[in-house]
């Protein structure tokens, strides 16, 4: 949908050092649009679309011409909004506003650096930002108020296709799949190995030894080793239960463990806490898994699909009995509707095409584990036709619709409202 285009927070990732633009771009009733602002978001969409000012003049007016538009639209949303008494709560500002924190410390990797690319501390862009979000939340709110009540008939359908029979995208295959996974779990003696080294390193660490240096040498997890074991600042709820729980309930700068999750065995040291967040790090390691321990689960996957999965309903019972899967077990091993050539797991897309529907599959073998898979349906791929992908077809005639009409609701709201360019 060609709707108003939010660069906001994006446009924050770029530092007001070198800003010397000032001043009024545009007047909208009694909202303005600034050029420093219109800078910024300039900037960003000259990115993201790769186009050099220098050399694409043309490009380059026709962009910011299109900013400043949509910059200028976004003021009308919220001025008609305004009219309309739509509110959002202060909570769901200071909620969203987190979640966009959160990303951007995520993408700069820590604050420090979040804080650099800012250009300001934290505390001082959440303060700032903070009404940009609450105008960005309303303005969302509003649109979707306005085109939540379109519908498309039968007749709309048909008619669209019968228009754009011909260039509609091609519709890429897909199928409604379900899977049972059968993880490869280490032998106990290979437990007791991994637990009885991180011990080891334990008593090194009580003695002095720095966790840095440990974790950079023998933890198994490549997305921290070279940190020194670091997690950063990590909110309650996004690590593992096992971990979390001794995590938050240990004592600051006190090694813990070896603690056994999913993954294997952890040394974890809490170095702060704020609230819901804390500052943690981990030596992990992960067990070893052998030939023998791969033949052992294969066998019992296989021994399921050949001797005790029959039916739908026995693949149901033997999946929430035994997959691992925690997300999906109680429900059947549900996947829903998946595009073989998209899968994030890319064995399961590979596979789709040699199992026949309504039957247990063989162990299909990926980085999770064994996966048994059962094929509820298959949609028909290629150009879109009524039969084969009425509901695609409806889905586009909707969007083309609701595009339409917010395009000339845009149109007659300016109408009505002042507007006065200065740019």
């Amino acid at each position: 949908m060609k709707f108003v285009v939010f660069f906001i927070f994006l446009s924050f990732l770029f530092s007001k050092e070198n800003q010397t633009i000032d001043g009024v771009a545009a007047i909208i009733e009694e909202h303005i649009v600034l050029k420093s602002d219109l800078a910024q978001m300039v900037n960003m969409s000259l990115i993201q679309n790769k186009i050099d000012p220098e050399k694409e003049t043309e490009k380059f007016l026709s962009l910011q011409s299109s900013v400043l538009q949509s910059m200028i639209d976004q003021k009308i949303i919220l001025k008609k909004a305004e009219l309309d008494s739509v509110i959002v709560e202060e909570k769901e500002v200071n909620s969203a506003l987190e979640q966009q924190i959160e990303m951007l410390i995520a993408q700069a990797g820590s604050e420090k650096k979040a804080e650099e690319i800012l250009g300001q501390s934290l505390k001082d862009f959440k303060r700032e930002f903070w009404y940009d979000m609450q105008d960005r939340l309303v303005s969302e709110r509003y649109q979707q108020t306005l085109i939540s009540s379109i519908k498309v008939t039968r007749s709309d359908v048909l008619s669209f296709y019968k228009t754009y029979k011909d260039s509609l995208p091609t519709i890429p295959i897909t199928a409604k799949i379900r899977h049972c996974l059968i993880k490869t779990k280490p032998s106990d003696s290979s437990k007791k190995t991994s637990f009885l080294f991180l011990e080891k390193l334990k008593k090194e660490l009580i003695n002095g030894a720095d966790f840095s240096v440990l974790a950079n040498k023998h933890s198994h997890d490549p997305g921290s080793k070279n940190n020194g074991g670091s997690l950063g600042w990590v909110k309650r709820g996004l690590l593992v239960k096992r971990f979390e729980t001794a995590a938050f309930t240990a004592e600051l700068n006190s090694v813990i463990g070896p603690i056994e999750t999913d993954f294997g065995y952890h040394l974890i040291e809490t170095l702060d806490k704020k609230g819901d967040k804390i500052l943690v790090r981990h030596i992990l390691n992960i067990p070893v898994i052998t030939k023998k321990d791969n033949e052992f689960y294969f066998n019992f996957a296989t021994s399921l699909q050949k001797d005790s999965i029959k039916t739908f309903e026995n693949f149901v019972f033997y999946t929430k009995k035994y997959s691992q899967d925690e997300k999906t077990k109680n429900v059947g091993g549900n996947l829903g509707w998946i595009d073989p050539n998209n899968f994030s797991i890319p064995e399961i897309g590979q596979a789709i095409k040699h199992i026949k529907i309504k039957e247990c599959s063989p162990p299909i073998n990926s980085s999770l584990g064994f996966h048994l898979l059962w094929i509820d349906k298959i949609k028909k791929g290629g150009r879109p036709n009524i039969t084969d992908h009425w509901v695609d077809i409806e889905a586009m005639a909707l969007n083309k619709k609701k595009m339409d009409w917010y395009e000339n609701w845009i149109i007659n709201s300016r109408k009505d409202i002042y507007i006065n360019i200065l740019f």
